[in-house]
């Protein structure tokens, strides 16, 4: 049988002997200013913050109050971010781990930072290369253009001289990202370099500097 007790505060001591193996459900109940307690949830309990006592009067769980919608909001918004919060850390604890494995030493990561600026470099002057071609026969076409100064083009060498511009802007474009690429560098290893000493507790040395790009 059900039971729904209205009990002030002195008389919980009895409750180890009303129900002396099971457990009791409380709470209070604003429109009589009493605790209300059961052997089961009492009603007036439903939605309200409560909690549940054992035999001997001690609290065995507290269970808060029935959130409203926009508290379920909130609360899945917390939830979210804590998510985004603890993948964010163990993204960190990966990539940290991954420049540890990377780099024995300080000067693993000169060595990188090096080699990355000489490859952009090279890939530099290859460019060069295609620009100074691309206008020695841009040179020729406007040579033989010389001839047309008072009449129309022909089809060809008007098709050869857009077509060669096109190459010299996509190349000079080319050229202008590759040199951009210093920055981007020098950016991503001062960072390595900055966490690997940050993780290894160990001193910076001076600054250093860095290469130029080729033209």
């Amino acid at each position: 049988m059900r039971k729904t007790l209205l009990i002030a505060p002195l008389l919980l001591i009895s409750l180890g002997s009303a129900q002396a193996a099971g457990e009791f459900y409380c709470c209070h109940d604003p429109s009589t200013g009493r605790r209300v307690c059961g052997d089961m949830l009492p009603e007036q309990c439903r939605g309200r913050a409560y909690r549940v006592l054992d035999s001997g009067g001690n609290i065995v769980k507290e269970v808060g109050a029935a959130l409203t919608p926009e508290q379920k909001a909130e609360q899945a918004q917390e939830n979210l971010r804590r998510k985004q919060l603890e993948n964010a850390s163990r993204e960190q604890r990966r990539r940290d781990q991954a420049l540890l494995d990377t780099y024995a030493m300080p000067e693993d990561i000169d060595l990188a930072q090096r080699k990355a600026e000489a490859d952009v470099n090279l890939a530099i002057l290859a460019t060069i290369t295609r620009i100074d071609q691309a206008q020695t026969k841009r040179k020729k076409f406007e040579n033989e253009a010389e001839f047309y100064k008072k009449k129309a083009l022909p089809p060809d060498l008007e098709r050869d001289l857009r077509a060669i511009d096109h190459e010299i802007k996509l190349q000079q474009e080319l050229l202008d990202i590759k040199k951009r690429d210093f920055a981007v560098i020098k950016a991503k290893y001062d960072a390595d370099r900055k966490r690997y000493y940050e993780l290894t507790r160990r001193s910076p040395p001076a600054p250093s500097g860095t290469a130029q790009p080729a033209r």
